[in-house]
């Protein structure tokens, strides 16, 4: 039968376990105004405060213009202050604001959660496994093939 066939395809069940995935992380994102990459973002600046805003784009592997319109973003909605680098006068350092922790707080709440819904009845042995298995698979994804 076809249906198994697909099943038996790897990169197949991955995408489609990761669209189902993405769907639900982008609905919790949603509920506070995000996207995966603006917490990505947010989530950065808080660990890293006075982060350069090229150093946040090499990170994350984003174009410069899409890069500015997230930090736009980001300022604009009191989440984030820029102010020059004190190491670079060229470039702006990037640091969280106490609405950027605290909305932050509640969203990393939230995905937790459906993290933990996502992983349900799995050992935390079993989640270490996946983790370990995910960075291999993206590792042969990036490599050449």
């Amino acid at each position: 039968m076809h249906d198994k066939t697909l099943r038996d395809l790897t990169g197949y069940r991955l995408q489609r376990t990761t669209g189902t995935a993405m769907q639900r992380y982008k609905a919790v994102f949603a509920e506070f105004g995000l996207r995966r990459t603006t917490f990505s973002c947010l989530s950065l600046i808080i660990d890293n405060p006075g982060m350069r805003q090229g150093q946040l784009g090499e990170v994350l592997a984003i174009e410069r213009p899409n890069l500015v319109q997230i930090v736009e973003d980001l300022l604009n909605r009191g989440l984030i202050a820029r102010a020059p680098s004190e190491t670079d006068r060229r470039a702006y350092a990037l640091t969280p604001t106490e609405d950027g922790h605290a909305l932050f707080a509640r969203t990393l709440a939230a995905v937790q959660a459906l993290d933990a819904r996502m992983t349900r009845g799995l050992s935390d042995s079993e989640i270490d496994t996946l983790h370990s298995l995910l960075d291999r698979l993206q590792g042969n994804a990036e490599g050449p093939l």
